[in-house]
Protein backbone atom coordinates (compact mmCIF):
# COMPACT_ATOMS: atom_id res chain seq x y z
CA UNK A 1 0.00 0.00 0.00
CA UNK A 2 2.40 2.87 -1.25
CA UNK A 3 0.72 4.19 -3.76
CA UNK A 4 -2.13 6.37 -2.09
CA UNK A 5 -1.35 10.40 -3.14
CA UNK A 6 -1.88 13.44 -1.60
CA UNK A 7 -4.59 14.31 -4.33
CA UNK A 8 -6.63 11.35 -3.45
CA UNK A 9 -6.83 12.08 0.18
CA UNK A 10 -7.83 15.30 -0.57
CA UNK A 11 -10.66 14.33 -2.56
CA UNK A 12 -11.19 11.78 0.36
CA UNK A 13 -11.92 14.88 2.57
CA UNK A 14 -13.80 16.48 0.08
CA UNK A 15 -16.83 13.91 -0.15
CA UNK A 16 -16.08 12.99 3.62
CA UNK A 17 -17.07 16.83 4.70
CA UNK A 18 -19.58 17.44 2.07
CA UNK A 19 -21.37 14.15 1.77
CA UNK A 20 -22.07 13.87 -2.19
CA UNK A 21 -19.94 13.85 -4.89
CA UNK A 22 -21.22 16.66 -7.55
CA UNK A 23 -20.71 19.15 -4.02
CA UNK A 24 -17.07 17.36 -3.44
CA UNK A 25 -16.31 17.52 -7.00
CA UNK A 26 -17.22 21.27 -7.55
CA UNK A 27 -15.22 22.11 -4.32
CA UNK A 28 -11.98 20.24 -5.87
CA UNK A 29 -12.71 21.81 -8.99
CA UNK A 30 -12.69 18.60 -10.86
CA UNK A 31 -15.74 16.65 -12.77
CA UNK A 32 -18.23 14.02 -10.66
CA UNK A 33 -16.72 10.90 -12.85
CA UNK A 34 -12.88 12.04 -12.22
CA UNK A 35 -13.46 12.15 -8.80
CA UNK A 36 -15.48 8.75 -8.79
CA UNK A 37 -12.56 7.29 -10.42
CA UNK A 38 -10.14 8.40 -7.63
CA UNK A 39 -12.09 7.17 -4.81
CA UNK A 40 -12.58 4.08 -6.50
CA UNK A 41 -9.08 3.72 -7.00
CA UNK A 42 -8.44 4.94 -3.04
CA UNK A 43 -10.28 2.35 -2.13
CA UNK A 44 -9.01 -0.70 -4.34
CA UNK A 45 -5.46 0.64 -3.03
CA UNK A 46 -6.53 0.23 0.41
CA UNK A 47 -8.45 -2.95 0.00
CA UNK A 48 -11.30 -1.56 2.03
CA UNK A 49 -14.18 0.21 0.97
CA UNK A 50 -14.50 3.75 2.59
CA UNK A 51 -18.06 4.70 1.84
CA UNK A 52 -21.34 3.80 1.48
CA UNK A 53 -23.40 5.07 -1.52
CA UNK A 54 -27.13 5.63 -1.53
CA UNK A 55 -28.95 7.69 -4.95
CA UNK A 56 -28.70 11.18 -2.23
CA UNK A 57 -25.18 10.87 -0.73
CA UNK A 58 -22.34 8.85 0.88
CA UNK A 59 -21.59 7.87 4.22
CA UNK A 60 -18.44 6.62 5.64
CA UNK A 61 -18.23 2.98 6.39
CA UNK A 62 -16.75 1.56 9.93
CA UNK A 63 -13.16 1.69 8.50
CA UNK A 64 -13.76 5.31 6.93
CA UNK A 65 -14.26 7.14 10.03
CA UNK A 66 -10.46 5.34 11.16
CA UNK A 67 -9.31 6.38 8.07
CA UNK A 68 -10.46 10.10 7.66
CA UNK A 69 -9.38 10.93 11.13
CA UNK A 70 -5.58 9.75 10.30
CA UNK A 71 -6.62 11.68 6.53
CA UNK A 72 -7.37 14.77 8.42
CA UNK A 73 -3.93 14.54 11.01
CA UNK A 74 -2.24 14.34 7.25
CA UNK A 75 -3.73 16.67 5.66
CA UNK A 76 -3.08 19.19 8.11
CA UNK A 77 0.59 18.27 9.16
CA UNK A 78 0.99 18.73 5.13
CA UNK A 79 -0.94 22.42 5.43
CA UNK A 80 1.59 23.18 7.95
CA UNK A 81 4.72 22.53 6.09
CA UNK A 82 3.22 24.82 3.73
CA UNK A 83 2.96 27.56 6.50
CA UNK A 84 6.52 27.09 7.55
CA UNK A 85 7.45 27.63 3.80
CA UNK A 86 5.87 30.91 3.85
CA UNK A 87 6.86 32.13 6.68
CA UNK A 88 10.63 31.39 5.97
CA UNK A 89 10.12 33.03 2.61
CA UNK A 90 8.35 36.18 3.67
CA UNK A 91 9.03 38.24 6.68
CA UNK A 92 5.30 38.00 6.72
CA UNK A 93 2.05 37.31 5.49
CA UNK A 94 1.70 37.63 1.42
CA UNK A 95 -1.91 36.12 2.01
CA UNK A 96 -3.87 36.07 4.85
CA UNK A 97 -7.36 33.45 5.38
CA UNK A 98 -9.31 34.73 7.26
CA UNK A 99 -12.65 33.55 8.66
CA UNK A 100 -15.27 36.05 10.76
CA UNK A 101 -18.69 35.39 11.91
CA UNK A 102 -21.85 37.24 10.37
CA UNK A 103 -22.38 39.51 13.31
CA UNK A 104 -18.83 40.98 13.14
CA UNK A 105 -17.99 40.87 9.55
CA UNK A 106 -20.26 44.01 8.27
CA UNK A 107 -19.37 46.25 10.27
CA UNK A 108 -15.67 45.19 11.59
CA UNK A 109 -14.35 43.68 8.00
CA UNK A 110 -14.46 47.12 6.18
CA UNK A 111 -12.43 48.92 8.73
CA UNK A 112 -9.65 45.88 8.81
CA UNK A 113 -9.15 45.51 5.51
CA UNK A 114 -8.11 49.18 5.12
CA UNK A 115 -5.82 49.00 8.09
CA UNK A 116 -3.93 45.43 7.23
CA UNK A 117 -3.42 47.00 3.36
CA UNK A 118 -1.82 49.90 4.79
CA UNK A 119 0.45 48.34 7.37
CA UNK A 120 1.10 45.72 4.89
CA UNK A 121 1.50 46.51 1.80
CA UNK A 122 0.69 44.09 -0.66
CA UNK A 123 -0.90 41.63 1.32
CA UNK A 124 -3.95 39.41 -0.39
CA UNK A 125 -6.63 38.92 2.06
CA UNK A 126 -9.37 35.95 1.85
CA UNK A 127 -12.53 36.20 3.60
CA UNK A 128 -14.99 33.63 4.26
CA UNK A 129 -17.90 34.59 6.28
CA UNK A 130 -19.97 32.05 8.42
CA UNK A 131 -21.46 30.72 11.65
CA UNK A 132 -18.70 30.13 14.55
CA UNK A 133 -18.62 25.76 13.68
CA UNK A 134 -18.40 26.07 10.11
CA UNK A 135 -15.16 28.59 11.34
CA UNK A 136 -13.84 26.33 13.45
CA UNK A 137 -13.67 23.32 11.22
CA UNK A 138 -12.24 24.96 8.43
CA UNK A 139 -9.34 25.97 10.72
CA UNK A 140 -8.94 23.12 12.14
CA UNK A 141 -8.74 21.36 8.65
CA UNK A 142 -6.07 24.19 7.49
CA UNK A 143 -8.51 26.01 5.09
CA UNK A 144 -8.23 28.88 6.91
CA UNK A 145 -5.26 30.81 8.91
CA UNK A 146 -7.34 32.59 11.40
CA UNK A 147 -10.89 32.99 12.28
CA UNK A 148 -12.50 36.46 14.71
CA UNK A 149 -15.41 34.96 16.35
CA UNK A 150 -17.38 35.32 20.11
CA UNK A 151 -14.83 33.82 22.89
CA UNK A 152 -14.78 31.28 24.13
CA UNK A 153 -14.50 28.09 22.08
CA UNK A 154 -12.98 25.95 24.05
CA UNK A 155 -11.35 24.32 21.79
CA UNK A 156 -7.77 22.34 22.86
CA UNK A 157 -6.21 22.62 19.49
CA UNK A 158 -6.41 26.19 19.03
CA UNK A 159 -4.96 29.47 20.45
CA UNK A 160 -7.09 32.21 21.52
CA UNK A 161 -6.74 35.66 21.60
CA UNK A 162 -8.65 38.25 23.34
CA UNK A 163 -9.16 41.08 21.11
CA UNK A 164 -12.30 43.25 22.95
CA UNK A 165 -15.04 43.32 24.84
CA UNK A 166 -18.87 44.52 23.48
CA UNK A 167 -22.27 45.75 25.22
CA UNK A 168 -25.70 44.51 23.65
CA UNK A 169 -28.25 47.15 23.12
CA UNK A 170 -31.90 47.20 23.07
CA UNK A 171 -33.75 47.83 19.80
CA UNK A 172 -37.26 49.10 19.83
CA UNK A 173 -39.87 50.78 18.03
CA UNK A 174 -38.93 54.60 18.21
CA UNK A 175 -42.10 55.56 19.81
CA UNK A 176 -40.52 53.92 22.87
CA UNK A 177 -37.93 56.49 22.61
CA UNK A 178 -37.49 57.60 26.90
CA UNK A 179 -39.25 54.61 27.88
CA UNK A 180 -37.73 52.84 30.96
CA UNK A 181 -35.72 49.57 29.82
CA UNK A 182 -37.32 47.07 30.47
CA UNK A 183 -35.61 44.12 33.11
CA UNK A 184 -34.14 41.12 31.37
CA UNK A 185 -36.84 39.14 33.02
CA UNK A 186 -39.34 41.60 31.07
CA UNK A 187 -38.22 40.56 28.02
CA UNK A 188 -39.54 37.06 28.49
CA UNK A 189 -42.72 38.74 28.04
CA UNK A 190 -42.45 40.39 25.13
CA UNK A 191 -42.14 39.42 21.59
CA UNK A 192 -38.65 38.79 21.43
CA UNK A 193 -36.50 38.78 17.65
CA UNK A 194 -33.38 36.47 17.44
CA UNK A 195 -31.32 35.26 14.77
CA UNK A 196 -31.82 32.00 13.27
CA UNK A 197 -30.41 28.90 15.13
CA UNK A 198 -26.34 28.66 15.18
CA UNK A 199 -26.02 31.85 15.52
CA UNK A 200 -23.82 32.50 18.95
CA UNK A 201 -25.27 36.06 19.13
CA UNK A 202 -28.67 34.30 20.06
CA UNK A 203 -27.31 32.12 22.07
CA UNK A 204 -25.96 35.06 24.05
CA UNK A 205 -29.42 36.78 23.91
CA UNK A 206 -31.26 33.99 24.86
CA UNK A 207 -28.84 33.22 28.20
CA UNK A 208 -29.25 36.71 29.01
CA UNK A 209 -33.00 36.81 29.22
CA UNK A 210 -33.25 33.97 30.71
CA UNK A 211 -34.79 32.01 28.28
CA UNK A 212 -34.36 28.26 28.17
CA UNK A 213 -37.10 27.27 25.40
CA UNK A 214 -39.94 29.79 24.05
CA UNK A 215 -43.52 29.36 22.87
CA UNK A 216 -43.08 30.16 18.87
CA UNK A 217 -45.36 33.82 19.43
CA UNK A 218 -43.13 35.01 21.71
CA UNK A 219 -40.03 34.65 19.66
CA UNK A 220 -39.40 35.49 15.72
CA UNK A 221 -36.44 34.40 13.88
CA UNK A 222 -34.49 36.19 11.12
CA UNK A 223 -31.71 35.74 8.57
CA UNK A 224 -29.48 38.86 9.98
CA UNK A 225 -29.35 42.03 12.03
CA UNK A 226 -30.48 43.86 9.33
CA UNK A 227 -33.97 42.21 9.07
CA UNK A 228 -34.09 41.96 13.07
CA UNK A 229 -33.76 45.55 13.00
CA UNK A 230 -36.59 45.99 9.86
CA UNK A 231 -38.84 44.32 11.75
CA UNK A 232 -38.23 46.31 15.17
CA UNK A 233 -39.29 49.48 13.07
CA UNK A 234 -42.17 47.50 11.27
CA UNK A 235 -43.60 47.30 15.00
CA UNK A 236 -43.18 43.47 15.25
CA UNK A 237 -41.71 43.67 18.41
CA UNK A 238 -37.96 43.99 20.13
CA UNK A 239 -34.35 42.85 19.54
CA UNK A 240 -30.86 42.90 21.43
CA UNK A 241 -28.14 43.98 18.76
CA UNK A 242 -24.30 44.44 19.21
CA UNK A 243 -23.11 47.75 19.69
CA UNK A 244 -21.03 47.61 16.88
CA UNK A 245 -24.00 47.28 14.42
CA UNK A 246 -25.50 50.88 15.61
CA UNK A 247 -24.42 53.33 13.32
CA UNK A 248 -25.15 50.53 9.77
CA UNK A 249 -28.44 48.61 11.25
CA UNK A 250 -30.66 51.90 12.53
CA UNK A 251 -29.55 54.49 10.07
CA UNK A 252 -32.87 53.71 7.70
CA UNK A 253 -35.26 52.12 10.16
CA UNK A 254 -37.41 53.79 12.42
CA UNK A 255 -36.32 52.57 15.71
CA UNK A 256 -34.53 53.56 18.66
CA UNK A 257 -31.97 52.40 21.18
CA UNK A 258 -31.62 51.85 24.88
CA UNK A 259 -28.64 50.67 27.32
CA UNK A 260 -29.17 48.33 29.82
CA UNK A 261 -28.36 49.14 32.83
CA UNK A 262 -25.33 47.00 34.46
CA UNK A 263 -24.29 44.10 34.40
CA UNK A 264 -25.16 44.78 30.80
CA UNK A 265 -25.71 41.88 28.09
CA UNK A 266 -22.12 41.19 26.69
CA UNK A 267 -19.67 39.54 24.50
CA UNK A 268 -16.02 38.95 24.16
CA UNK A 269 -14.70 39.18 20.63
CA UNK A 270 -11.61 37.41 19.72
CA UNK A 271 -9.18 35.63 17.24
CA UNK A 272 -8.38 31.88 17.43
CA UNK A 273 -5.87 29.52 14.97
CA UNK A 274 -3.81 26.49 15.23
CA UNK A 275 -1.54 25.63 18.47
CA UNK A 276 0.79 24.06 15.49
CA UNK A 277 0.61 26.95 12.96
CA UNK A 278 4.19 27.79 12.12
CA UNK A 279 2.49 31.47 11.46
CA UNK A 280 1.88 32.11 15.16
CA UNK A 281 3.88 34.81 15.90
CA UNK A 282 2.85 36.95 12.30
CA UNK A 283 -1.02 35.96 13.55
CA UNK A 284 -0.32 37.61 16.71
CA UNK A 285 0.78 41.15 14.59
CA UNK A 286 -2.28 40.94 12.63
CA UNK A 287 -4.15 40.36 15.93
CA UNK A 288 -2.60 43.63 17.60
CA UNK A 289 -3.53 45.54 13.72
CA UNK A 290 -7.36 44.33 14.09
CA UNK A 291 -7.40 45.69 18.09
CA UNK A 292 -6.66 48.86 17.11
CA UNK A 293 -9.62 48.57 14.05
CA UNK A 294 -11.98 47.47 16.46
CA UNK A 295 -10.98 50.21 19.07
CA UNK A 296 -11.13 53.23 16.73
CA UNK A 297 -14.38 51.97 15.18
CA UNK A 298 -16.34 50.76 18.20
CA UNK A 299 -15.67 54.35 19.26
CA UNK A 300 -17.59 55.82 16.79
CA UNK A 301 -20.30 53.12 16.83
CA UNK A 302 -20.71 53.78 20.97
CA UNK A 303 -21.39 57.18 20.15
CA UNK A 304 -24.21 56.77 17.84
CA UNK A 305 -25.64 54.00 20.76
CA UNK A 306 -25.45 56.93 23.22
Amino acid sequence: MTNLTLKQLRYFEALTRHGRFRLAADACSISQPALSMQIKELEEELGNGLFERSARDVKLTAFGETFAHRVRDILQAVDELGELARAARNPFLARLRIGIIPTVAPYLLPVIINDLNRAYDGIQIDVRETQTARLIQELTQGELDIAIVALPVSEPSLTEMKLFDEDFVLVRRREDEGKPVPERDALREMRLLLLEEGHCFRDQALSFCRIGTAKPREIMEGSSLSTLVQMVGAGIGVTLIPEMAVPVETRSAQVSIARFPSPRPSRTIGMIWRNSTPLAKQLRQIAEVVRRSADSMRGAARLDAS
